[in-house]
């Protein structure tokens, strides 16, 4: 059976914690296949609002689950002035709905998983905050395509504007979107692809909308997707018109909300809510004021954003995405991402060491 699609990085456990025998082998690896593979990968790294290093910061890459920051954004403004109830009760369900299985990474199952072991799961439901928290922790696509649903995908896309962001294709449910590669008369792949490459950005995010609306009102529609109809030549296609940006534009987003600059204190309590989970951990809070995150991948793509001030006032902002990696590659990448960012985050040193491979 060929390999099911990974649409989310399964998130690891970043515990950020800094002591004298942290090993650097994992940065060193990464920053090294960046500079050996400088084609698939883009970078740029802010320290206190100044360009230490920049690889590729204009080139458009596929997001991945990296796009859920814009939702998370999205939700917290709704949330903070009560347009949404964070704590209204949600039936699994209605998540149920968008999940399909063996597309995630079994990123949902985790999270529900998780949500039951902390007791939050009541009459098979959970509140709308533990939703979000599971889009972005979690990264479970059936929430995020949930979320999408509640907020108003136009409402979600406006967010671009807002941010001052000039480069980014249109946000659609992505779990939707699997369903345009669906091959019920046994269709040559190639037909099947050259089809959806006739679409324009508009196009195709028409009908992967209406493609949500079916999974949402026609309970048997979820039943009728063959993970076994996705190619490998699919999957690529898939990946390549996710919504997409550049490290440029997630840097800015990302100096946004590190700055608390464009929304409100009740936005940003939200906000960090999901989005600084790594602020619950007390080692963390040693040494971060605060800091947030998300990452995404598929079998080509690999995605992160991030922001931190540490407690010296220092303000950091970095944005990395690989594309047209191998399925070798992805899993090495994510292996040594953590001491990347780590290194990143509490090394001056270590972003020197960037800068100057870089630039």
């Amino acid at each position: 059976m060929k390999k099911s699609i990974t649409l989310l990085l399964i998130v690891s456990v970043f515990l950020f914690s800094v002591t004298d025998s942290m090993a650097q082998g994992g940065a060193d690896s990464l920053l090294h296949f960046i500079l050996q593979n400088k084609p698939k990968a883009s970078l740029l790294l802010e320290k206190d609002n100044t360009v230490m290093a920049h690889l590729h910061e204009h080139t458009l890459m596929p997001l991945a689950s990296t796009v859920k920051i814009i939702v998370a954004i999205e939700f917290s403004k709704q949330a903070a002035y009560h347009r949404v109830d964070v704590n209204k009760m949600v039936p699994l369900s209605d998540l149920d709905k968008y999940y399909i299985a063996h597309t995630d990474g079994d990123a949902h199952p985790h999270w529900i998983s998780y949500e039951k072991q902390q007791g939050n799961i009541i009459n098979d439901s959970v509140s709308l905050l533990e939703v979000a928290k599971g889009m972005m922790l979690f990264s479970s696509n059936a929430n995020t395509e949930y979320l999408m649903d509640l907020l108003g995908i136009d409402n979600v896309n406006s967010n671009i504007k807002l941010l001052g962001v000039k480069d980014h294709t249109i946000i659609y449910p992505l779990v939707s979107s699997l369903f345009l590669y669906q091959n019920p008369r046994h269709t040559k792949e190639e037909k099947i692809i050259k089809q959806i490459e006739k679409f324009s950005d508009e196009q195709y995010a028409r009908a992967t909308l209406l493609i949500h609306d079916q999974l949402k009102n026609d309970s048997t529609y979820k039943g009728k997707f063959r993970l076994q109809d996705l190619t490998a030549g699919m999957q690529k296609e898939w990946s390549d018109r996710l919504p997409a940006s550049t490290t440029e534009e997630y840097v800015r987003i990302c100096n946004i909300l590190n700055n608390r600059k464009i929304f409100d204190e009740k936005t940003y309590a939200v906000l960090s809510q999901i989005l600084e989970t790594i602020m619950q951990n007390p080692t963390n809070r040693e040494w971060l004021s605060h800091a947030g995150m998300k990452g995404g991948s598929t079998m080509f793509v690999l995605t992160k954003a991030l922001y931190a001030t540490l407690k010296n006032g220092t303000k950091i902002e970095l944005a990395y995405f690989f594309n047209n990696l191998s399925q070798e590659e992805n899993d090495r990448l994510q292996k040594w991402m953590n001491d990347f960012e780590l290194a990143i985050l509490s090394s001056d040193d270590f972003r020197k060491k960037v800068a100057e491979s870089l630039n």
